[in-house]
């Protein structure tokens, strides 16, 4: 079985996910010392998902069949909602930045954990039938 390099590479891009959740986490925090308390739960959830994503980002490099499908799940939770965002008319950020990070980044986890090769490096037999 030949060994291959994707999941080191996805392993970098969901660091850089995990660091920019962590930092939207404490970006929301001074909103707390204004008197915004629900903005403490949003620091929290980023925070926890900054975590999730390093935890299994770990994972996914010792190619723990778990982390895998956690990450691709992930992934699609996340492309999907921020094509909602950038498709409804509520105010949210349109720029490049934003585009690169909200649907380049989920799109390129997921060419990079996709496929029968990756499913062999992770332990998941493919069926051949038919």
């Amino acid at each position: 079985m030949s060994t291959t390099s994707r999941p080191e590479a996805a392993f970098v891009l969901l660091l850089m996910q995990a660091t920019f959740w962590f930092l939207a986490g404490i970006s929301a925090l001074p909103f707390v010392l204004g008197g915004e308390v629900y903005m403490l739960l949003l620091a929290a959830f980023s925070f926890a998902l900054a975590g999730f994503t390093v935890w299994s980002g770990i994972a996914v490099v010792r190619r723990r069949r778990w982390a895998r499908r956690a990450v691709l799940a992930l992934e699609w939770i996340c492309l999907i909602g921020s094509t909602l965002t950038f498709a409804l008319p509520i105010g949210a950020n349109r720029g490049p930045v934003s585009l690169l990070v909200s649907i380049v980044l989920p799109v390129g986890v997921i060419l990079l954990l996709r496929g029968r090769g990756m499913r062999n490096q992770f332990g998941i037999q493919s069926s051949v039938t038919g």
